[in-house]
């Protein structure tokens, strides 16, 4: 990322003003530990975000995929730093409720740069929207356009349809949004006879899809679908929503291919298309680092026995889901060895607890860590996604007060 682009973050609103520090040729890891020893935090978990990186995905995102305008889901991580950084660069936003909306519209984000994209949304909700001024929202089914109406009647409508039944997704999403084929002309025409324009088509393949190909079976469908709103009359459709789905790294890069791909063979003779996204994990997921310390240990039949305090009620909420958890780093920081970072010390069978009275409350159930003690720290990479979103207040144990340390 540019020495310009790095200014336009941290001069961003909701960054400027805040301690960023920039890392030079320090490690994250290494910052970590610095916090900690310079700090002495020992009650509360805590973060650090990196907003280089946020820049570098940003950058491959415009690289890979530039005819498609990303709108951050929100819900995701709502960070405002990590939204303030997102809004420098240009990036837009997917919001599904009023305080989504109302955080985005904070940091001095324009209304029309927000796509409502919840098919099913409160009356409240709806009013405020239109209020503000957010005029373009997504719907799946007759009485979504019953409440729009009356509530947004200047409001403009994606159609969610069903997603791709080859996603192989993690969290598939089609039980709950998506008009089924069937479904497609009946809704439009309903839209069309109550005054709301459709300017387009959405879906969703699923979040932590394992098949980028199921991108082109979703554009397919949509063509589909814009080709019965020709036939029924309408105004030409000039928006298509291909949705979230995305992770960093091969996946993304296999996805982009694909996408491209699809958009050619299916939408090359659109001039007027307008594509957007609604990316999530993508940009959230690797920039945050979490960092736990241990309050409690026991040893049981030759198990290293650990609670956090962070646990499944808190960051790793997710694992509940199927997450799979990125190994942890040791940091030996109260344990008098040498080798802080503990590589080469011997290792033992252990397992990671949170700090809550549900016996679910695990971590790790078994992994490999060396001897550690209480006031020692665990370090988690790729933190970002539905953590902190996801987190609840269980037993009084809130991430509330948990800081995120801002490096650039």
């Amino acid at each position: 990322m540019d020495s310009k682009k790095m200014q336009l973050i941290l001069d961003a609103p909701g960054i400027k003003g805040k301690t960023v520090k920039i890392l030079s040729n320090q490690s994250i890891i290494d910052h970590v530990q610095s916090i900690i020893l310079n700090t002495q935090i020992t009650e509360h978990p805590f973060y650090v975000l990196d907003l280089r990186a946020v820049g570098s995905l940003m950058e491959n995102w415009s690289r890979q995929l530039p005819m498609i305008q990303p709108f951050y889901a929100v819900k995701c991580n709502s960070d405002p730093s990590l939204l303030a950084a997102l809004a420098a660069l240009g990036c837009n936003f997917d919001c599904a409720s009023k305080a989504e909306i109302q955080s985005v519209l904070s940091l001095g984000v324009s209304p029309d740069r927000i796509v409502y994209a919840n098919p099913c949304k409160a009356g409240n909700h709806i009013k405020y929207a239109a209020n503000v001024g957010v005029n373009l929202t997504t719907f799946d089914s007759i009485y979504e356009i019953d409440k729009i109406s009356k509530l947004h009647p200047n409001c403009s409508l994606l159609l969610r349809i069903k997603g791709p039944v080859d996603s192989v997704s993690k969290y598939p999403l089609d039980s709950k949004f998506g008009a089924l084929p069937e479904e497609i002309e009946p809704l439009l025409k309903a839209a069309q006879e109550a005054g709301l324009p459709v300017l387009g088509i959405s879906f969703h393949i699923g979040s932590e899809s394992t098949n980028p190909q199921a991108y082109r079976t979703a554009i397919a469908a949509s063509k589909v679908a814009f080709d019965s709103a020709t036939k029924l009359g309408m105004p030409p459709m000039t928006i298509l929503n291909i949705g979230g789905g995305f992770s960093a790294g091969s996946f993304f890069d296999e996805a982009a291919i694909a996408i491209k791909s699809a958009l050619l063979d299916y939408f090359s003779d659109n001039q007027k298309l307008t594509v957007i996204s609604e990316p999530g994990r993508y940009f959230a997921e690797t920039v945050f680092t979490l960092a736990t310390s241990i309050i409690g240990k026991r040893v049981r039949g030759g198990i290293r026995e650990y609670w956090l305090n962070d646990g499944a009620y808190g960051s790793f909420l997710c694992l509940v889901y199927g997450m799979t958890l990125p190994p942890c780093i040791p940091l030996a920081l109260s344990s008098n060895l040498a080798n802080t970072n503990c590589e080469g010390v011997p290792t033992h069978r252990s397992r990671l607890f949170g700090p809550t009275c549900d016996s679910l409350d695990k971590v790790m159930e078994d992994t490999e860590l060396p001897e550690l003690q209480t006031n020692d720290w665990l370090v988690f990479h790729t933190m970002g996604a539905y953590t902190t979103a996801c987190s609840t207040s269980f037993n009084g144990f809130s991430l509330a007060d948990v800081l995120t340390y801002l490096v650039i």
